[in-house]
């Protein structure tokens, strides 16, 4: 907080909405930024877009907090989505689809969006995608600035980070690796455990991700969230964003099931746009123009949501177990 947020520099007219669990550490990192910063503070206990919306205009909220589930509802909805006072807008808690961001800054041009990324025993923010670096990837025309959108941004002063493989050797810019942070706000100690850190003092986030040659750092899922279909390791949110770019898919969760043959084979639940359908088959060629075809997923059923926590988090293993069940056995 300290290296991300001036002491009390919020105007008087500042007004804050945070709309996530009190329970989470994003919303207590927000309620602690927003004190610190003298922002008057208010908690929607219930969202819905409409609610969100309407209290936005009514108190002339001009910083809020949401996840990207959230958003993606607000930017879908039917409502007015008129937010005059609105200047700052931060989400974060799950990967953001690009589209859904894309949308949103288009949507509200004079807000300025910040992504941050962080966990609980980093004490909240590791890396923040600032302002600035929404809007300059929203208008470049060079697809490497452009896909910071999909980054967390850069790490906060005070934070190492290392990009390292499963061997422990830290690996250069552009590969895919653990990604390992150190630094005076990281505690990774639990109780009956103790420390969860290595001798230089890193802890392994059990997130996946590289940092681009600029130092934006891309998450790509969690560690255990890779597929293994064969001898091959599998990224699931790999396959997510390229199914998410389909114009007619809202939400999408791709895991890896239980396979006699290959160890696992990979299925994806989606979410479509409603009032709109789409051919498995269509869309697994979708996939397989933009990935190889070991990467299409061997079956695709619709639902009308996929099992997400409060905060927006996917729970995978909800997914594997519907999956699995006699009454999704048929492909799609």
């Amino acid at each position: 907080m300290f290296g991300s947020v001036e002491f009390a520099s919020a105007e008087e007219t500042d007004a804050a909405l945070v709309s996530v669990p009190p329970y989470h550490i994003a919303a207590v990192a927000n309620v602690i930024t927003n004190l610190y910063a003298g922002r008057r503070t208010m908690v929607l206990e219930q969202f819905t877009p409409q609610q969100w919306l309407d209290t936005v205009r009514r108190e002339e909220i001009t910083n809020a907090l949401v996840v990207p589930t959230m958003l993606a509802r607000i930017v879908e909805s039917d409502a007015d989505k008129s937010v005059p006072s609105l200047r700052g807008l931060a989400y974060g808690g799950a990967p953001m689809p690009a589209k859904v961001i894309e949308r949103a800054l288009q949507m509200w041009p004079g807000a300025g969006f910040v992504n941050a990324y962080g966990l609980t025993e980093t004490s909240s923010t590791i890396a923040v995608l600032g302002p600035d670096d929404h809007r300059a990837a929203l208008a470049s025309d060079d697809e490497s600035v452009r896909a910071r959108l999909g980054s967390v941004g850069q790490v906060v002063p005070g934070i190492d980070l290392e990009i390292r493989d499963f061997d422990d050797s830290v690996l250069e810019s552009g590969a895919m690796g653990r990604i390992c942070v150190r630094g005076d706000q990281v505690s990774a100690e639990y109780a009956g455990i103790g420390r969860m850190v290595d001798e230089r003092g890193f802890f392994d986030t059990r997130d996946k991700g590289y940092v681009d040659e600029e130092g934006f750092l891309f998450v790509g899922g969690r560690v255990d969230d890779t597929i293994i279909r064969g001898a091959e390791n599998i990224a699931p949110a790999e396959i997510e964003d390229v199914i998410l770019r389909h114009p007619d898919v809202l939400d999408v969760a791709v895991v890896g099931v239980p396979d006699e043959e290959w160890g696992q084979r990979i299925e994806a639940a989606v979410v479509l746009r409603p009032g709109v359908s789409v051919d498995g088959d269509d869309l697994r060629a979708f996939v397989r123009d933009a990935l190889r075809s070991s990467k299409t997923p061997e079956r695709i059923v619709y639902w009308n949501e996929l099992p997400r926590t409060e905060t927006g988090k996917l729970v995978r293993r909800h997914v594997v177990d519907r999956l699995v069940q006699p009454e999704q056995s048929a492909k799609v």
